[in-house]
Order: structure tokens, then C-alpha cells, then sequence
């Protein structure tokens, strides 16, 4: 038990590598792009000093969250969906006063290409949202061209969240990136299933038309749940919301609903900027943390 928790402490505190899992005939897997280190108390102001004093095993070396950055590759027979698409072949040095450090992308196609898969292979980029840190690779044109990095595929996002897309502009997202995205996009309504298995959920709150994932095959389902939460702590305390959410109050009432049913028999959570620990099963009420990561 004491290696099991000191190994979790670990994966917590370091960027993450390549994880894959199946459900059924789907194989899901985290295609990292890269990483940034969040200011804890910056990043979830709700919290002090004295929590993160007594729980250093969240916190790398130079005090800081460790988050990751990439996508969620979906795989049925031959087809190929990718669910968000990082940050891209950038680094973007972090603003004084900002919550979050160097933002650091580029690692995607080559991880994706590790996994068997080339960009011509997936279908559709399905958004959970319109941040630049998840939208990175679908509006960079390919590397050493000008053509669109995903040639085949549709970018499908949530209705409300296209509908309001100027609302991000504060966030990094402006008018030319959301240009550049435009001839792609495909809508989506909640609900809708995008492929096989996987149906959109529209919950708002991280931004005005958040939306999450869930990917139901072998008997197991997967909630892919975006900037829901943005570290497994939040598991324990749905009431942390992040400093950016759009709707802090609404955000923090989608993740108590959120974690209940991540607490349910046969599922599995997937947190996109969960360190090496991305994906997991909530079991509440026990000894430790109540995000379990799989040895994935």
C-alpha cells in the first residue's frame, strides 16, 4: 500500500507519457502535447496556504500543479476521433501576475504517430471548448506548409460554445484563431452522438458552452470532462473552482454532480490536465485521495 500511494505521488508531480485503455472494441488514448505548471493558490483561490503545506505530494519541485496538455484519441475498427487537439508547436511565456507558467506545446503529432496514427486518420476534432490550450494543432497550419495540420477532419463543437466564442477573446482565443478555426467547424447539440459510442454533453461553466465527452462501449463508460477539473484534488472538493471559469457557482454545482457520477459502477474519468494520472475511478469515502488513477 505504501509503494501503491508513493508511486501516485510521483505520477502527480511529473509530466504525463502515453497512456491507452480499452473499452470493448474502443481503444482510448492520452496523446500528451506538453505542460504548465499552475500556481496552486493562483490557480484555485478558494484554497491556502496551509492545505497545500500539508499535501506537498500534488505540488512538484518548484511548488506548482503540474497539468498536462494534449488529446484524447478515440479508436473504433479503422476510424479515428480525436477529442481536443493541445496547444500546438508553441511555447508561450507566461504573463506577470498570471496564474500559470510557460505554456509549453509541439509533442502531439509525434505522440500520435507513436500511437499508429497519422493526422490524415482522424475524421473529426471534437472540442471541449475553445481555449487555446485545446484548440493549439487545430488552427497551426502544418508544419513547413500552409495546409490544415487535420486535412480530413471536421471540428465539432458545442452549439453554445461556437454561439459565444467571443467571450474567450480575454482568454487567448481571438477573432483571427476563431477565423482560422471557422471553416471546419460543425456545431453540435447536446446529446448528439459524434461517433460510434461517444455522445456530447453540454455543461457550461468552465466556459459559456463547455462540454464533455462520454464514450460508452464493452460495458464500461468513459467521461472525458474537460476543464471541469483541472487537478484530482477538485475530486475531493468540487467546491474549488478554478480562477478562470466562466460561472464559478455553475461550475462548481456541474462538478459535484460531475464526481457522483464518476462514483458510479463501471466508469471511468478522464481529466486531460491530470498530470501522468489522467485517467482514473473516483471511490469516495475511503483512505486517501478519491481519484484512483489505472495502471494504464
Amino acid at each position: 500500500m505504501a509503494d501503491d500511494v508513493a508511486e501516485q505521488s510521483e505520477r502527480l508531480r511529473r509530466p504525463p507519457g502515453i497512456r491507452a485503455i480499452r473499452l470493448g472494441d474502443t481503444r482510448v488514448s492520452f496523446v500528451p502535447d506538453g505542460v504548465v505548471p499552475l500556481a496552486p493558490r493562483g490557480w484555485l483561490p478558494d484554497t491556502t496556504e496551509e492545505f497545500w503545506a500539508a499535501h506537498p505530494e500534488y505540488l512538484d519541485e518548484s511548488g506548482n500543479l503540474v497539468a498536462s496538455i494534449g488529446g484524447l484519441l478515440v479508436e473504433h475498427g479503422e476510424r479515428a476521433l480525436l477529442i481536443d487537439a493541445g496547444f500546438g508547436p508553441r511555447t508561450q511565456p507566461a504573463e506577470p501576475g498570471e496564474a500559470h507558467g510557460d505554456i509549453h506545446g509541439g509533442a502531439l503529432l509525434k505522440n500520435l504517430a507513436d500511437l499508429g496514427r497519422s493526422p490524415e486518420d482522424i475524421e473529426a476534432v471534437a472540442f471541449t471548448h475553445l481555449h487555446v490550450d485545446h484548440i493549439g494543432w487545430a488552427w497551426h497550419p502544418a508544419p513547413g506548409g500552409d495546409q490544415p495540420v487535420f486535412p480530413h477532419a471536421d471540428y465539432l463543437v458545442a452549439a453554445p460554445e461556437w454561439a459565444q466564442r467571443e467571450l474567450l477573446e480575454s482568454e487567448g482565443t481571438t477573432k483571427e484563431i476563431a477565423a482560422a478555426l471557422a471553416p471546419r467547424v460543425r456545431t453540435v447539440d447536446d446529446g448528439q452522438e459524434i461517433f460510434p459510442g461517444v455522445r456530447v454533453q453540454t455543461t457550461g461553466g468552465h466556459t459559456a458552452g463547455h462540454a464533455q465527452y462520454v464514450i460508452t462501449a464493452g460495458g464500461t463508460r468513459l467521461i472525458a470532462f474537460g476543464d471541469a477539473l483541472h487537478s484530482p484534488i477538485q475530486v475531493d472538493h468540487p467546491e474549488w473552482s478554478a480562477g478562470n471559469d466562466h460561472d464559478r457557482a455553475w461550475s462548481a454545482e456541474h462538478r459535484r454532480r460531475l464526481v457522483a457520477e464518476l462514483a458510479k459502477p463501471d466508469t471511468i474519468g478522464f481529466g486531460i490536465h491530470f498530470a501522468d494520472v489522467v485517467f482514473g475511478r473516483v471511490r469516495p469515502g475511503g483512505d486517501g485521495p478519491a481519484w484512483r488513477p489505472l495502471d494504464a
